[in-house]
């Protein structure tokens, strides 16, 4: 059952409890700083939350597309559970003032694209496992 949640819904909500300020204030949390480090080329590496954030979605949508090679009936609820999570993202960005960031845009685009590619893959194998039977 849990194989079917949509992984992406994680970044979604980490979003929205960050602009409740669950991870500090200030006008944009996204810019604020996790940490540096000094590389030795003597340029400095550093990682904002949003940098974080976006990084958490694109390990989770590698996750989403490995999910969705699978040909079983629980591929068919992750797929359109994804693609809610994708409208939530939708209207979220078009409605609500604090979703107004490149941030929230790029985790919508990866949902979008993991919509998009969890279609093409399972109807890749789907029609890989129909030649093959």
């Amino acid at each position: 059952m849990f194989g079917a949640i949509p992984l992406l819904i994680v970044p979604f909500v980490l979003y929205n409890l960050g602009l409740l300020g669950i991870f500090g204030g200030g006008d944009d949390p996204w810019a604020s700083q996790m940490f540096s480090i000094r590389m030795m080329s003597g340029g400095v590496f550093s990682m904002t939350l949003g940098d974080l954030m976006v990084l958490i979605g694109l390990l989770l949508f590698f996750v989403e597309i490995v999910k969705s090679t699978r040909t079983t009936n629980a591929s068919i609820m992750d797929h359109l559970l994804s693609t809610f999570v994708f409208v939530a993202f939708l209207v979220e960005f078009l409605l609500v003032k604090g979703a107004a960031h490149s941030v929230f845009f790029t985790l919508m685009v990866i949902a979008l694209v993991d919509v998009l590619a969890g279609f093409s893959v399972s109807m890749r194998a789907a029609t890989r496992d129909i030649n093959m039977g």
